[in-house]
């Protein structure tokens, strides 16, 4: 009993960890002062962390920030300056610089070229090319998973909670399957209101404290698009999908969400070469 309220009280100081980095990427986030919140000495805790979640603080936040400046570059027409402002560079020229070796080219070209300009024209029948759909029978799965209330950019921060809490147990590794379970269409559903889970997929009996819950996702027939590229251009991927693909199908879905599958690791991968597995479901 005193080792589980001891774990408890552990999960409870890197989720305020967690909840604060995500709640002022817009700020100068200061290692002490992230210290204190986790009532964990400064010269320990850099290294608790970075054990626990595989990259340092800073780390981290770099990541976040970009992947919110991709998210901005590609769905909105806000100045370059004013997202490297937002992302805490000094001028745009150093933000330029950072972006360009993460995302492959400079933020302006990224704009223009990105990979979500693909799938924009592929709706619009700009070009000539298609991605490849695979229909697939997949079996029921069991998740570990952490209730995410609001945009779907933002659900890294459920990840990272959880993540925190399986980590500090043992029980993330290699071969540790993420997955991602959206519950509502963001087309018609306010952002703020917007209902998704990030999950772990479970290959063993594992005993689960609130706010973690089980989630079954169903098996069944699947239709999967593995998309390649940033999680900030995502969203026109299912524009494809479900705009192109799927009426021309012969296909309809199934009352069941949509979950994506991650099959690399965003804390390693350069966002350009991110895997997303998007898996549709069918009657």
């Amino acid at each position: 009993m005193k080792e589980a309220a001891h774990q408890r009280h552990y999960d409870a100081r890197l989720s305020r960890v967690t909840a604060y980095i995500h709640d002022h990427l817009d700020d100068e986030l200061d290692l002490n002062r992230l210290a204190d919140i986790a009532c964990v000495s400064p010269y320990h805790w850099h290294r608790i962390y970075h054990a626990i979640h595989g990259e340092t603080i800073a780390a981290t936040v770099k990541r976040l920030r970009l992947h919110r400046a991709a998210g901005y570059l590609a769905q909105s027409s806000m100045a370059v300056k004013e997202i490297a402002e937002k992302s805490g560079y000094a001028n745009v020229q150093s933000f330029t610089r950072i972006f360009h070796a993460a995302y492959g080219m400079p933020p302006a070209r990224y704009r223009k070229e990105g990979s979500h300009q693909q799938f924009k024209a592929l709706h619009a029948g700009g070009i000539a090319m298609s991605y490849d759909v695979k229909i697939e029978t997949q079996a029921p799965l069991i998740a570990a998973t952490l209730d995410h209330l609001g945009s779907y950019m933002q659900i890294g921060r459920a990840f990272d909670t959880l993540f925190g809490w399986l980590g500090s147990r043992n029980l993330l590794g290699p071969g540790t399957r993420s997955i991602g379970v959206y519950l509502d269409d963001p087309s018609i559903v306010p952002e703020a209101q917007l209902r998704s889970k990030a999950g772990v997929i479970m290959t063993q009996p594992m005993t689960l404290e609130a706010p973690l819950a089980l989630t079954e996702v169903a098996g069944g027939r699947y239709a999967v698009l593995t998309y390649k590229g940033p999680y900030a251009d995502v969203k026109f991927a299912y524009q494809w999908l479900y705009g192109t693909w799927l009426p021309q199908s012969g296909q309809e879905t199934a009352d069941a969400p949509v979950y994506e599958e991650y099959l690399n690791d965003p804390r390693s991968t350069a966002p350009t070469e991110l895997l997303t597995a998007i898996y549709l479901p069918l009657r």
